[in-house]
């Protein structure tokens, strides 16, 4: 049975999220997190039994983050009801945020998405982020009184995906706020319907 320390296994599906972002997906390795996390050898083997499990981990780890700051997101329509933004200012804090203060995260669930194509289980510990996306902007969308057309949410969301993608491929000072925003324009212009 594996070890039933939450925070060591926290730790170590970090430091694996770490090493996707800096080293991709081919980069993390049981020995590769043991040294990145400073942990003495067999323990992430102990943890995670296979490399697969690694990944899985890595991956439930990210979801359990991203539902974490969804959550967050769900209470900020309540105070921006008193000062609504403009779409196109909250689109351009969201993307602008997830580009560079999340840039790791977000290089690491890439690597993750493009290695789900090629493993069921892991592509089993990925499929609630995309939904969980499309439930709360629509939430978001109906509280705010924004403009998008619900049925075209899930292009919106397609096209902010795509927009990331980019983005955090970019060397990170290259990622400015006006970057961004004619970006989010563009989205919410092919958005409009």
């Amino acid at each position: 049975m594996p070890p039933t320390n939450p925070a060591r296994r926290r730790a170590l599906a970090d430091t694996a999220i770490a090493l996707l972002a800096s080293s991709g997906v081919h980069g993390v390795t049981h020995r590769a997190v043991e040294k990145a996390a400073g942990v003495p050898p067999g323990t992430a083997s102990n943890y995670f039994r296979s490399r697969e499990a690694l990944l899985v981990a890595a991956a439930e780890r990210v979801a359990e983050l991203h539902h974490a700051e969804q959550a967050e997101a769900v209470e900020r329509p309540a105070a921006l009801a008193v000062r609504p933004a403009a779409p196109a200012e909250l689109l351009t804090d969201s993307l602008f945020t997830a580009a560079t203060t999340l840039r790791d995260r977000y290089l690491a669930i890439f690597e993750l998405r493009l290695e789900a194509t090629r493993s069921p289980a892991l592509a089993s510990a990925l499929a609630g982020l995309a939904a969980t996306a499309e439930h709360i902007t629509v939430g978001q969308h109906e509280t705010l009184g924004l403009t998008v057309p619900r049925e075209r949410i899930p292009i919106l969301i397609a096209l902010y995906s795509g927009a990331l993608f980019t983005l955090v491929g970019l060397p990170p000072g290259a990622v400015t706020r006006d970057v961004v925003r004619d970006l989010v324009e563009a989205m919410l212009s092919g958005c409009a319907g």
